[in-house]
């Protein structure tokens, strides 16, 4: 990986007046002076905008990875060096601070070649743990600027739960660098019921959360903070400017940076709340095909399974009959039959009730080859055993999606005085 990718570009003049505690900069802004349709500016080049100054002076501490960039496509962390706002550490999430590793992995402890940053591998660890790595490093003030994709189980919502606890625990303040959440406002999808909690839930959140993270971390300083026997800390927002609840990605004017080496595109986000369920089955969910969580299928599968989704004319979506051979991850080098999902209509489709009609057909279509992983994964990944239960039983896809309606309508009402976008 060649880390010296270019030289910086300077930012440009805005007036941004400084962060107040619990409160954020976009507000107080003046509309975008934008011809046409407004583009999006993240919360991270609303501040690189006046050279990083509201930061200026403060012991930083940068948790991101290669989704951390600006419009201009500096990373953060190059851009505040640049500007003499040097941060004192970076930590990097699943997959690392620059993104080389694969799902599941990380990069280590090291310093970046490009900036002299040390980096601390922070994944996988605990709030101690973390805690522990901002009191090696010095730091007063922990900035989070990572692109989430909008499920529950995309894992760096955690990795920012876990550094408020730990920056509560060491008394530093939190600043998140808000960007829009792929899929819009809405919230789809089953609860996580704590029994289940694992890293890729750890809180009880709806599945297809349907916020942004800085929406998140408002929810987790006032819902779950308070449990963890912290008191939260300063927690400040740099809001995103001419971003609206009803957009998704690529009405945004922002380009797709891939949050992890399995997300490549915005199509691949939109369909992940729901195939990313597949990782929880013996099914290759598409990882080392060139359409992860887009192409599903297993070994001995044939044109029935797509014969009988495409009776269904689910809305928004269409299913082509594939056949592929996957480099990595299940039935490497073996060919694999099985389906693959086109969104037609990003606004009808439905991510969740999707694959939970592919997990009932398929279990109809091909009973001697669809199983749930023995390790029943599809639990932590669904939130609970419900959904596999509820399957396994023949139930319908209306019976299964109604049974979670009453909590997710609960969640709706509780996160509405944390959401910060019309």
């Amino acid at each position: 990986m060649n880390l010296n990718r270019r030289h910086f570009l300077a930012a440009g003049a805005l007036a941004v007046p400084t962060l107040t505690a619990g409160s954020s900069v976009a507000q107080a802004q003046a509309p975008s002076e934008s011809k046409g349709p407004p583009l999006t500016r993240t919360g991270a080049d609303v501040l690189a905008a006046r050279g990083w100054a509201p930061l200026s002076g403060r012991k930083l501490g940068v948790l991101s990875n290669p989704t951390g960039v600006l419009a201009n496509g500096d990373h953060i962390v190059d851009s505040m060096v640049a500007a003499g706002v040097r941060p004192l550490a970076a930590f990097g999430p699943e997959h690392g601070f620059r993104g080389s590793a694969q799902a599941g992995g990380s990069e280590g402890d090291y310093t970046d070649p490009r900036t002299g940053v040390p980096v601390y591998d922070a994944y996988g660890a605990d709030a101690t743990k973390l805690a522990g790595m901002f009191t090696k490093a010095g730091v007063d003030t922990v900035v989070f600027d990572i692109a989430d994709v909008g499920a529950r189980f995309y894992t760096y919502i955690w990795s920012l739960y876990t550094a408020m606890v730990a920056a509560a625990r060491v008394g530093a303040a939190v600043v998140v660098l808000d960007r829009p959440n792929p899929l819009g406002g809405k919230a789809a999808g089953p609860m996580l019921d704590p029994a289940y909690a694992s890293g890729v839930g750890r809180k009880p959140i709806v599945q297809q959360h349907g916020m942004t993270v800085g929406e998140l971390a408002r929810f987790f300083a006032a819902e779950f903070l308070p449990a963890e026997g912290v008191t939260p800390g300063r927690l400040e927002i740099v809001e995103v400017r001419d971003w609206r609840r009803d957009q998704l990605f690529d009405r945004t004017g922002l380009t797709w940076v891939p949050p992890s080496p399995n997300m490549p595109t915005p199509d691949t986000a939109l369909v992940y709340p729901g195939t990313g369920m597949f990782e929880g089955t013996v099914f290759s969910e598409g990882r080392g095909t060139t359409r992860p969580f887009e192409i599903i299928g297993a070994p001995g599968l044939d044109w029935r399974w797509r014969e009988k989704l495409g009776e269904l004319r689910l809305p928004g979506v269409k299913f082509r009959e594939a056949y592929f051979v996957p480099t990595f991850g299940k039935f490497v080098n073996e060919p694999c039959g099985g389906v693959q999902v086109t969104i037609t209509d990003p606004r009808a489709f439905d991510a969740i009730r999707t694959a939970v009609t592919m997990f009932v057909t398929a279990k109809q279509v091909h009973p001697d080859k669809f199983k749930w992983r023995p390790d029943n994964f599809l639990d932590k990944l669904s939130g609970s055993d419900r959904l596999r239960t509820m399957v396994d039983k023949g139930a319908g896809v209306d019976e299964i999606v109604g049974s979670w309606q009453a909590e997710l309508a609960e969640f709706d009402r509780k996160r509405r005085r944390h959401l910060i976008y019309r």
